[in-house]
């Protein structure tokens, strides 16, 4: 069974940053390019940033490029996701997901809280 669980979530104010992470297990984490996607009240699931199985090639959406970082430990089964310069636009559920939106391989975690405000 595939199990990703997501921790790291909170509270900051804008300006600051928070790391997120996710541990996997159920499957061969090394084989599978992972993902952190977004969700805000009232919009569409977002796909936030993409990064593939050996973790040399990441892909990030315009609104975070450049704050957020995407990264992996194949040895821990672990990807985490580095959130500098937070806006409250950044406001959202953040999943950690096997595959990206729309892939055969998708499953996603139960999310984690992250709210941006003064």
């Amino acid at each position: 069974e595939v199990q990703l669980v997501e921790s790291g979530g909170g509270l900051v104010q804008p300006g600051g940053s928070l790391r997120l992470s996710c541990v996997a297990s159920g499957f061969t984490f090394r084989e599978y390019s992972m993902s952190w996607v977004r969700q805000a009240p009232g919009k569409r699931l977002e796909q936030v940033s993409l990064i593939n199985g050996d973790g040399g090639s990441t892909t990030y959406a315009d609104s975070v490029k450049g704050r957020f970082t995407i990264s992996r430990d194949n040895a821990k089964n672990t990807l985490y996701l580095q959130m500098n310069t937070l806006k409250p636009e950044d406001t959202a559920v953040y999943y950690c997901a096997r595959g990206f939106i729309g892939s055969p391989s998708w499953n996603r975690g139960q999310g984690t809280q992250v709210t941006v405000s003064s």
